[in-house]
Order: C-alpha cells, then sequence, then structure tokens
C-alpha cells in the first residue's frame, strides 16, 4: 500500500465511530417515515380505516411521516456524508471524533420526541415545523456540535484549496441554524400574528426542503462525480456561478400565487422564479460538461446515484420555477402538484445522491466490502421506480385538480377524480419503502460485521498468554 493510500485509510478509519450512528439511525427513520406515509396515503384513500386509533388520523400521521422523514433520516445522513467528505478533501483525521457520536443520540432523541409529540397530538402546526420546543432544542444543539467537528476538520485541512463541493455543503452547515432558529424564535418561542405567520413558515418550508437539500445533495453529488471519474468538476467558473444565482434567488420563491397576503410578496416570488433559470443554466452546463465523455461502469453504482440525482434536481427545479408563474401557480399552487415537486426533491434528488454517498464511504471507513452488493442496484431501481410512480401521478391529479377548480367543478367530484392517481402514488410510496429496507440491511449487516470482528479481536487478546507464560 502507497503512501497515499495509507493516509485515506487513516482518514476513513477516523469517520468510522461516528458516523455509525448518524447512518444507522437516519436508515431506521426513513423506514419508519415511509411506514408512516403509507398510513397517511391509506387513511385519505379510506378515512374510516384508522378511524379508531387517533394516532394514525392524516392530520398526525402526515406531519410525522414528513418530520421523520427530513429530521429522522436527511439531515443526519447529510451531516455524515458532510463530515465524511470535509475530512477527505481537507486529508486529515477527523477532528473532535466523540462530538459527532454525542450530538447523534442527542439528535435522534430530539426526533423520537418530536415524533411521538406529533403523533399525540402535541404538534406546532406549522409545515415541516411540528416540532414542539424540546425536540427543537435538542436539533438544534446536536447540529451545532456536529458542525463545530465538520469546521474544525475544515480548519485543519492540509489542501488549503477549496473545491467546489466545499462551497455548497459549508454554506449548507450555516444556512440549517439561521433558518431553524429563525422560524423556531418567530413561529414556537415568540410567536409573530396573523399572516405573518404563514409568511414565514412558507419561507422556511423552502428553504429547508429545496435550498438546504439542494446545497447539500450538489455538494455530495460534485464530490462523488470527480472522485470517481477521478476527472476534475468541469466548468468550475459556471459552478461558482450557479452556486451564488442558486442562494440569490431560490431563497425568495415559495409565496404561493393565490395566499392572501400583501401583493409584493407573490410578485417578488415570481420575479424569482423566473431569474432561477440562471442557477439552472449554469448548473446544468456544469453536470453535461462533467459526465460527457467519461467511462465509468455504472451498473446501479454510486456513480449512477450522483447522476440520476442531479438530472432529477433539474427537473425539480424547473416543476418549482414553473409554480411561480402567476397563471400556473394560481392553477396549481394549491393542489397535489406541490406535493409532488417537494417528494421529487426528496427522494428522487437528495435521497438518492445520499444512498450513493453512503454506498461509497461504507466499504472505505469499515474497511472492507458491502455485505449485500446485489441490493445497491436493486435499491437504485426501486427509488427510481418508486420516485416515478410517486411523482408523476401526483403531478397530473394537481394539474388536473386546479383546472376542474378554475372550471368551478364540485370538489367532492374533483377529489373523487384524482383517487386513481393517488392509489399509483401509494405503490410508489411502498416501492419507496422496499428500497429503504435493503439500504438498512447493508448498513446494520456492515455494523454487525465490523462489531463481531471487534468481539473477535477483543476475545483474542484476552485469550492470549502474557509474555511471562509463554517463556514458562
Amino acid at each position: 500500500m502507497n503512501q497515499n493510500a495509507q493516509q485515506y485509510s487513516a482518514i476513513d478509519a477516523s469517520c468510522r465511530v461516528p458516523l455509525l450512528p448518524l447512518l444507522g439511525g437516519a436508515a431506521i427513520w426513513l423506514v419508519i417515515g415511509l411506514a408512516l406515509s403509507i398510513v397517511a396515503s391509506l387513511s385519505f384513500h379510506n378515512p374510516d380505516l384508522f378511524g379508531d386509533c387517533r394516532f394514525f388520523t392524516y392530520g398526525r400521521v402526515l406531519p410525522a411521516a414528513n418530520d421523520a422523514i427530513i429530521y429522522g433520516f436527511a439531515i443526519p445522513a447529510g451531516l455524515a456524508v458532510i463530515l465524511w467528505i470535509f475530512a477527505r478533501l481537507s486529508e486529515s483525521e477527523l477532528l473532535l471524533p466523540l462530538v459527532p457520536i454525542v450530538a447523534a443520540n442527542i439528535w435522534h432523541l430530539g426526533v423520537l420526541i418530536g415524533v411521538v409529540a406529533i403523533l399525540i397530538g402535541d404538534s406546532t402546526g406549522f409545515a415541516w415545523l411540528e416540532f414542539p420546543r424540546a425536540g427543537s432544542i435538542l436539533l438544534f444543539a446536536a447540529f451545532l456540535l456536529i458542525a463545530t467537528s465538520a469546521m474544525a476538520t475544515f480548519g485543519a485541512r492540509r489542501e488549503r484549496a477549496l473545491q467546489p463541493p466545499h462551497w455548497f455543503l459549508l454554506a449548507a452547515l450555516f444556512w440549517f441554524p439561521w433558518i431553524y432558529s429563525t422560524a423556531n424564535l418567530f413561529l414556537v418561542a415568540w410567536p409573530v400574528r396573523g399572516v405573518t405567520q404563514a409568511v414565514i413558515d412558507w419561507w422556511f418550508s423552502n428553504n429547508l426542503i429545496f435550498v438546504w437539500l439542494g446545497l447539500v445533495g450538489l455538494g455530495v453529488a460534485f464530490y462523488l462525480l470527480t472522485s470517481i471519474s477521478r476527472r476534475p468538476l468541469q466548468g468550475v467558473y459556471f459552478a461558482f456561478f450557479g452556486f451564488w444565482t442558486f442562494i440569490l434567488f431560490t431563497t425568495w420563491i415559495g409565496i404561493p400565487q393565490s395566499a392572501p397576503v400583501p401583493a409584493w410578496l407573490p410578485a417578488a416570488s415570481t420575479v424569482a422564479s423566473i431569474l432561477m433559470a440562471i442557477p439552472f443554466i449554469a448548473l446544468a452546463v456544469v453536470f453535461a460538461k462533467t459526465v460527457r465523455g467519461v467511462s465509468v461502469e455504472c451498473k446501479g453504482g454510486p456513480y449512477c446515484h450522483a447522476k440520476f440525482g442531479i438530472a432529477a434536481f433539474l427537473i425539480s427545479f424547473v416543476m418549482a420555477g414553473v409554480l411561480g408563474c402567476p397563471h400556473f401557480g394560481a392553477t396549481a399552487g394549491t393542489t397535489w402538484y406541490v406535493p409532488a415537486q417537494t417528494m421529487l426533491q426528496i427522494f428522487g434528488f437528495f435521497t438518492i445522491v445520499i444512498y450513493g454517498a453512503v454506498y461509497e464511504l461504507l466499504p472505505r471507513v469499515l474497511g472492507f466490502a458491502l455485505a449485500f452488493p446485489k441490493f445497491v442496484r436493486l435499491q437504485h431501481w426501486c427509488f427510481m421506480i418508486g420516485t416515478a410512480l410517486l411523482v408523476a401521478p401526483l403531478a397530473i391529479a394537481g394539474v388536473g385538480q386546479g383546472l376542474h377548480l378554475r372550471a368551478g367543478m364540485a370538489f367532492a367530484e374533483i377529489s373523487q377524480g384524482t383517487l386513481m392517481y393517488l392509489r399509483v402514488s401509494t405503490v410508489g410510496l411502498a416501492i419507496l419503502f422496499l428500497g429503504s429496507l435493503l439500504f438498512a440491511a447493508n448498513i446494520f449487516a456492515m455494523t454487525i460485521k465490523w462489531k463481531l470482528g471487534l468481539l473477535k479481536t477483543f476475545a483474542t487478546a484476552v485469550n492470549a498468554p502474557l509474555e511471562g507464560e509463554a517463556e514458562i
């Protein structure tokens, strides 16, 4: 093994213990979140199905499912991948390794408190911010602890030049504490009154789902594309321009055209939606130039995950931009079209990219191959097919809903007409659930194998004869 390989082996080993609790908990919460999403979908089809159990009513189980997926899976899994990428790009072992271990347990405890609180009816009532104060405080503190370890590793980097993934991931580390603390202060701790509450919640939801997930997903995807192909990111100036314009314009979108707010707010959101074409073109050029002519065998591996994820992000980008247009936004802004764009952002883009990163880092960090390598390709197909079956029917149903509402059709008749699309989307959720089980199986099988190896090493050391006994 050459010196460079030994260096990276030591870097990967330093991430082993800190990353496992983050990824293991994230895998569990994704399974739970998707299971709750299926329950929510079934209860929407048939309200009497769980009518005798107040914990599984649609108004409780849906936000519990959404928050379990975002806060239980997306954010801790994203932070785990950020720690690994920072250590690798810094050419330095992970600093403060005990901090992420403690923070992971605090984070998952906060998610548990929040999900249980929603199911028992103690929700704040604000979309994507339903956790009560106790859970929110734990999440905020845990995020700061993990960010401290990441920033310490970044500050100790041997390679001082910043790479494009640095820009996106560093911004994400600062972005979440800002939006999460602001939203909690103005909506939960010292709530403002009136329509301002809805405006702040729209702002937070857009910045969490589209901006934060976009920053992390793009940073991770660009790292995977370059590290696996061993080819630098093409069009760095386009990437730099796309990064800043993405941050500048996408933070303003998200106000529905039909919202009962001062007219300048939807107008500003419309302008930002039009200007989103600028970062879209820049990021699409970077992606196309980077993957063009690269001879990497895909077969459902991490490189395929990154490519599919960025392609899904660009489609989600277009869907969000079109939603900001006045006519279409007024038609589809309060229909199933909005959840369709959100689900594409979460599952089609972010989750698939993070899956690819985990499949890339896990064998390196643990020092042995994946326990179920065939699950990787199967899981990739599950998420591609599941995302398509989830997003496409909801988007079609949403457009149809909007057109029928504008035509004056009765709401009950419109709802009845969308049931077929919702049933197909439930099938998509079931396929996604299967993919999450395959992902969790690999993580826990490898974790158990690693722990058994530790026990075997410990037993060998205990049973080994002492030096004096060997001489006797």
